[in-house]
């Protein structure tokens, strides 16, 4: 099984960073093959562990290999990183790290390789100057792609390092309290009661709870009577910022997989919400995250874009535009994302992000809000675009977010315990 759990990592490596696939997909179909907790864990953790550490994996095979290995053999490239990545970084004894390795060669049908293989960890066990990185790129140093680190030492002179650091962290599990179904204060009775150490960090958002140590969510109490959801808490100011009054209709314009959907309604009783989005597979996620929750939207298969299709002709009160977006904010949760998105996706990215705000602001009611979100760090995506929107609107101002009292916020990823997140709030005059 351990050989299996080692073939299995070098598999789905070799299929997001080859094959362009993204570990959501990929690391789910691999932890179905493996029938005990602690193996998908451990498999989660080491493609993880090989995304996060990528550039660096690669130096040290350059020191040691005379070229690597390429076509049929690119799985077998990557067993090799996930033999690095086990003797660096876990507490897996190198010996059990290095016969498993091996082993999982043979897995791959990589029998004729298993020698160099052995050669390659073998070395990285004797020689620990191979992880001296000082004089390297600071692609390796930082194990992210140049011109993500160009466009954050750009955007935050003073701080692009901090961002860097912090993608490579493990993210905290922050969950939001369901509020109707339990206050924050019994959740956190509760979570106490089964030994699970949490706090609340936002006095002006109490339903966001962070352990102190992620666990299996389906472990803890509540789970299946809808007692709370996992969300990070920059995506919980949505529904805070947003803040809308029962009975208003309200429009989550991009809305799977359905978590500030969810927030919303559990924050405001008597919403007529409307949660769409243009992908049916996704937005099943929305309908089970309601139906767990117990609660009760418009839910729509449908693209914002084509009004057509989905619109009915009423006006909203309130729109929630989280639009689609880079997701550098979030690396930290997806490590993939920093070698699947390109420079070259950001243009097209912004182009339909503005195409979406000025859709979406012909179905606000004047005097109505809009509230503009991304879960992304890059200005192109964010203030770029509220100030390209603000020249073509005149009938559109920013207000004060609540609690904050400024027009905008570029959450930086680490900052709080966050993700990185921007939420901009738009007002249309009467």
């Amino acid at each position: 099984m351990s050989a299996q759990l080692r073939a299995l990592a070098a598999e789905i490596c070799y299929q997001v960073i080859d094959q362009g696939k993204s570990l959501s997909d990929a690391l789910p179909k691999g932890q179905q093959k493996l029938a005990f907790a602690p193996d998908k864990a451990l498999l989660q953790e080491i493609c993880f562990g090989v995304m996060r550490q990528l550039p660096q994996l690669e130096t040290v095979c350059q020191q040691l290999m005379d070229k690597p290995l390429i076509k049929q053999l690119r799985p077998l490239q990557f067993l090799i990183y996930v033999g690095i990545y086990q003797l660096k970084f876990l507490r897996i004894p190198d010996h059990a790290a290095i016969s498993e390795t091996v082993e999982a060669a043979r897995l791959l049908k990589g029998q004729n390789l298993t020698k160099l293989i052995n050669a390659v960890l073998r070395n990285v066990q004797r020689k620990p100057e191979l992880f001296d990185f000082s004089q390297a790129s600071s692609a390796v140093q930082f194990n992210h792609p140049g011109w993500l680190i160009s466009e954050l030492q750009q955007a935050y002179p003073q701080q692009w390092q901090a961002v860097l650091t912090a993608n490579q962290q493990k993210a905290p599990l922050w969950l939001r309290v369901n509020q109707q179904q339990i206050s924050a204060a019994d959740y956190l009775q509760a979570l106490q009661q089964a030994g699970i150490s949490a706090s609340q960090p936002f006095a002006y958002l109490p339903v966001a709870i962070k352990l102190d140590q992620a666990c299996d969510i389906t472990t803890l109490p509540g789970y299946a009577a809808g007692w709370f959801s996992v969300q990070d808490a920059a995506a919980q100011h949505a529904a805070l910022f947003l803040a809308p009054e029962p009975g208003e209709q309200v429009l989550d314009a991009c809305s799977a997989p359905g978590g500030k959907s969810c927030h919303l309604l559990e924050q405001t009783p008597g919403l007529q919400l409307t949660a769409l989005d243009r992908d049916a597979q996704r937005l099943q996620r929305v309908t089970e995250n309601l139906q767990r929750l117990q609660l009760q939207a418009r839910v729509v298969a449908a693209d914002v874009l084509d009004t057509a299709s989905w619109w009915q002709g009423e006006l909203f009160d309130r729109i929630l535009l989280d639009v689609p977006c880079s997701a550098t904010g979030v690396i930290r949760r997806h490590p993939d994302i920093r070698w699947l998105r390109k420079k070259t996706d950001i243009a097209p990215l912004t182009e339909l992000q503005q195409q979406i705000l000025q859709c979406a602001w012909r179905l606000l009611k004047p005097g109505g809000t809009l509230l503009y979100a991304t879960c992304s760090v890059l200005p192109a995506e964010n203030s770029a675009q509220l100030t390209q929107f603000l020249a073509q609107q005149n009938d559109a101002s920013l207000l004060p977010l609540p609690e904050l009292g400024s027009s905008s916020w570029q959450i930086l990823p680490g900052e709080q315990d966050m993700d990185g997140f921007f939420y901009a709030l738009l007002h249309k005059a009467v």
